[in-house]
């Protein structure tokens, strides 16, 4: 008995709910043409639908992906099938794309599937940044004992080396000064965890997060990275954020040094690449908030270095995790808190040949109650583009 057709409602509305679907859609022939996709997907292999429906299934994923696999074994049972944690990651697209995998007959009787990626890595790094600011809370708590119980003996015991360094010889003096040079660098180190126990509210301005970003890449290309080529992928309609601009500097300050020192001085082919993006649709609810919180702007540290010890990965925004012979392990765990302040979130990607620290920030809500963010979508051109 033949299917009754689908109620005009319905197909009016079709597309319109597979847009608003978070995870990507795609429609596949019998030949594996790519036949239609929703808006996630687009998002997903970075084209735009009539550029998808140019290509094959087997051009889009990697080769030999399970994924292929899964899509005959669909058209042979003529049943749904599932896979979970499937590597869909290409040079284009990106190394890490892990996704939960589910694909149907499209019950048209050509052979035609439906196949729904569901990606695993936003929610993960999503739990990951609870453990970054569990972090950030432990190294303020020891910062402010070190502070009272370590700086106060240290200052005396300078003094001492200092009235011992009058009296003794010259072959003395040197130990004499070897005590001051060692008591002048735990100061420092102290100094620099006291940075975590600052829990006043942040200075905020309107800040162009391009003019830090042009700041710190004049700061880097006249010092530690000046063997280093710079590229730009920039959105030059993303509004200005509320935040501190010194700070914003100082993070990604870090960011830049830290791949320039990845990249190592004698690289011949040294690549940093800045970028910054607008993309709706991330939430994240932060403590003290009842409602999730929009983080739509992204900026992006992107380098071609040798890549983050694979054993270090997870715990990278710990303080003391270092890979440097002479680091302290307190740059990244003094970002990940800045960018906490702001109410956003840092995560890292790290392959061999592409490293990259992605920061998304939530936008500054105006007088009228509306984000940036809704203004921004409310854009003939932002609205094209969705």
């Amino acid at each position: 008995m033949p299917m009754p057709p689908a109620p005009k409602s319905l197909t009016r509305h079709a597309a319109s709910v597979l847009n608003a679907l978070p995870h990507a859609v795609i429609g596949v022939d019998a030949g594996g043409t790519v036949i239609d996709a929703n808006a996630a997907a687009e998002a997903f292999f970075d084209m735009s639908q009539p550029h998808l429906a140019r290509h094959k299934l087997a051009d889009l994923v990697p080769f030999g992906s399970p994924l292929l696999d899964l899509v005959e074994q669909v058209k042979l049972r003529n049943s749904a099938m599932k896979e979970y944690r499937v590597d869909l990651g290409t040079p284009r697209l990106g190394p890490d794309r892990t996704v939960d995998i589910h694909v149907a007959p499209m019950g048209d009787d050509t052979d035609a599937v439906v196949i729904v990626l569901q990606e695993r890595t936003i929610a993960e790094k999503m739990d990951r940044q609870l453990t970054h600011r569990g972090a950030a809370r432990s190294v303020s708590a020891l910062a402010a004992m070190l502070a009272h119980e370590i700086k106060n003996p240290l200052s005396g015991i300078r003094g001492a080396a200092q009235l011992l360094e009058t009296a003794v010889g010259d072959e003395d003096r040197n130990l004499t000064r070897l005590i001051c040079d060692e008591t002048d660098r735990i100061v420092k180190l102290v100094d620099r965890m006291e940075a975590f126990t600052d829990h006043r509210p942040i200075e905020r301005e309107s800040v162009n997060i391009h003019a830090v970003l042009d700041h710190v890449k004049r700061v880097a290309q006249a010092g530690f990275a000046r063997h280093v080529r710079f590229e730009e992928r920039y959105d030059p309609s993303l509004p200005h954020i509320h935040g501190n601009r010194d700070q914003l500097v100082q993070v990604f300050l870090n960011l830049v040094k830290n791949a320039a020192e990845a990249l190592g001085p004698d690289t011949v082919d040294g690549e940093i690449e800045l970028s910054t993006a607008f993309r709706p649709g991330v939430r994240l609810r932060t403590p003290g908030s009842r409602t999730p919180v929009s983080l739509p702007l992204e900026f992006c540290v992107r380098d071609n270095g040798r890549g983050v010890p694979e054993d270090i990965r997870g715990h990278l925004f710990d303080a003391f995790v270092t890979t440097k012979a002479s680091g302290t392990g307190l740059g990244l765990a003094l970002v990940a808190k800045i960018i906490g302040d702001h109410g956003g979130i840092i995560e890292c990607e790290s392959h061999p040949h592409r490293t990259t620290f992605r920061i998304l920030m939530p936008m500054y809500a105006a007088r009228d109650g509306r984000s940036d963010a809704d203004a921004k979508l409310d854009r003939p051109e932002v609205q094209k583009g969705l």
